[in-house]
């Protein structure tokens, strides 16, 4: 049984997880936002010089290298931009992940406690019933273990396609722009 003491500090920790996590999610979203200033500062410094090289253009061949010259730049700008967003998810994310797998290896302890200080105060003859269910938690454990390490894979292999999708989009537009000189 747990006592009074027991499930006043569990609830103790818990509130400490969820005010850890909010802070980490408001981390995660003033670096989103000094991310965007940073970049809406960039794009409008870039606007005004842009503006005043097409004011300047002479002629639509000229306007039309100035276009193809700044396709490159702004493809690169924009992979990095996400890359960047996706690094702060990711990290805010991992943050998240550990204080779940913490929680979750805390409460499977005291679980198992229970189960354990209830086996030993089982009746006479009710072994194989309490073999069974330690069994079925035991099952229940490895698959919770087998999905999060899913769900790190799959991580993984979306973290990698991102990477691959934005270089190829830098590729591609470094290839359109060579071809158009």
């Amino acid at each position: 049984m747990l006592t009074a003491e027991q499930v006043l500090a569990s609830q103790k920790a818990s509130i400490e997880t969820l005010f850890g996590l909010s802070g980490k999610a408001f981390e995660g979203v003033e670096k989103l936002v000094e991310l965007n200033l940073t970049a809406s500062k960039a794009a409008l410094t870039e606007a005004s010089g842009t503006t005043q090289a097409v004011l300047a253009a002479k002629d639509p061949q000229e306007l039309l290298a100035l276009f193809a010259a700044m396709s490159e730049p702004l493809a690169a700008k924009t992979a990095a931009y996400f890359g960047h967003v996706r690094d702060i998810a990711s990290g805010t994310g991992a943050e998240f992940g550990k204080a779940f797998e913490v929680q979750a290896a805390e409460a499977q302890k005291k679980f198992l406690s229970v189960v354990d200080n209830a086996a030993k105060n089982a009746p006479a003859g009710s072994e194989t019933a309490v073999a069974v269910f330690k069994s079925a938690v035991a099952a229940g454990n490895n698959a919770l273990e087998s999905v999060q390490k899913a769900v790190k894979q799959a991580s993984d292999v979306a973290e990698a396609n991102f990477n691959a999708v934005a270089s190829q989009a830098v590729n591609a537009a470094k290839t359109t722009t060579a071809k158009k000189r």
